[in-house]
């Protein structure tokens, strides 16, 4: 396989070892009923992962709102990562990415016609969403395979494509949450990232290490990249392709403050020979003196062709910040991505979602009605 294997500390292996029986004991006390599980009367997929950020919870969990909204009455909830919040928020046009966190706030705003939520207490976060909205139809969870307190009726669990999970170690050695074992909780298991000419021959050994079981399904996804888009109106030019970028005069300045820019850059590098780039902690919140740097460098930059370049979830933390120059403004440009499944298995996915809300829908005749 062409990806790197993760890098140990080995030096923290003994800490590990301790974080591990941890985990153990709360996922025996869950698994023996001591701490208890709550289910609903309702659909709840579950969006998460096993390692610490970066394996493409947002793409997929808008992916699964993209083929729901449609057809039936959808719900994220999410913590909402880094709010100035506490308690149930409910996303409405006016609300701030402060108070919900950037990647719900993301969401809402691509889809503004569904209910987003965060609740750090994912049961009180179910329950108000019911209560709010009778005809409320399916709740998404987003990054909630660790919160066992909810029991999902389908649980989906995302791993990066280049960060080997069965090569991995638990926290703080590695980036593993929970030992291997644990995925046997999901039910649809989603290798992301994937290079889009990857190999049979690769999915086969992935999938001969991950040994999904019988009740288990395995999809492989890879990230397809669409337009460049300006950060705001008046930008340098509208509906960029990666593809019109010319190599040889203009220089790309990459800002990110996301888990991992290893694909990211990788994949820029096919299109962009001038690629700089300044990295800052996942959902970092912009400061003033954080501008100042961007602004700084990208000045520096001599090309006779120039553009900063964020991700979306940066995009929607730069759009509210106070500390941006009209300059900075007509030059960033977000880059909009989605996911594609491997192998012509979209439909197959699609089948299994579908399948799952209509046959646990309060109201299967309802449900039977909008097929």
């Amino acid at each position: 396989m062409h990806e790197e294997s993760p890098k140990i500390n080995n030096a923290l292996l003994p800490l590990s070892f301790l974080f591990g029986l941890v985990v153990d004991v709360r996922n025996k006390l869950f698994d023996w009923g001591i701490l208890k599980s709550e289910s609903f009367d309702i659909p709840v997929i579950c969006v998460g992962n096993l390692t610490v950020g970066g394996t493409g919870k947002t793409p997929h969990t808008e992916y699964l709102v993209s083929i729901l909204h449609k057809k039936y009455t959808v719900a994220v909830l999410s913590r909402g990562y880094k709010r100035e919040t506490q308690g149930f928020v409910l996303a409405n046009k006016d609300t701030l990415v402060k108070e919900i966190g950037d990647e719900p706030f993301q969401i809402k705003q691509k889809f503004s016609n569904i209910m987003v939520a965060v609740c750090e207490d994912r049961r009180i976060g179910i329950r108000t969403l019911m209560d709010m909205n009778p005809k409320l139809d399916v709740v998404i969870l987003d990054d909630a395979f660790q919160h066992r307190y909810v029991k999902p009726g389908l649980s989906i669990l995302l791993m990066d494509y280049n960060r080997k999970i069965y090569e991995d170690k638990l926290l703080p050695a590695g980036r593993l949450r929970e030992p291997l074992w644990a995925k046997e909780r999901s039910n649809i298991m989603i290798v992301t990232k994937c290079p889009v000419d990857t190999k049979p021959m690769d999915i086969r050994i992935t999938s001969k290490y991950l040994e999904p079981r019988p009740h288990q399904s395995l999809f492989f996804s890879s990230i397809h990249y669409g337009d460049m888009i300006p950060l705001f109106a008046g930008g340098l030019a509208f509906g960029r392709r990666l593809s019109d970028i010319n190599k040889k005069t203009e220089t790309v300045l990459l800002v990110t403050g996301i888990a991992s820019t290893r694909k990211l850059v990788t994949d820029l590098l096919n299109y962009v020979d001038r690629l700089e780039e300044i990295k800052f902690p996942d959902h970092h919140n912009f400061e003033k003196k954080d501008l100042d740097l961007i602004e700084q460098t990208f000045n520096q930059i001599k090309s006779p062709e120039k553009m900063i370049l964020v991700t979306e979830k940066d995009a929607v933390r730069l759009q509210q910040s106070p500390y941006l120059s009209e300059s900075l403004k007509k030059s960033i440009f977000y880059l909009r991505i989605e996911i594609k499944f491997l192998e012509n298995k979209r439909i197959e996915f699609n089948e299994k979602i579908y399948e799952y809300v209509r046959t646990h829908q309060r109201n299967s005749k309802l449900s039977e009605e909008r097929s």
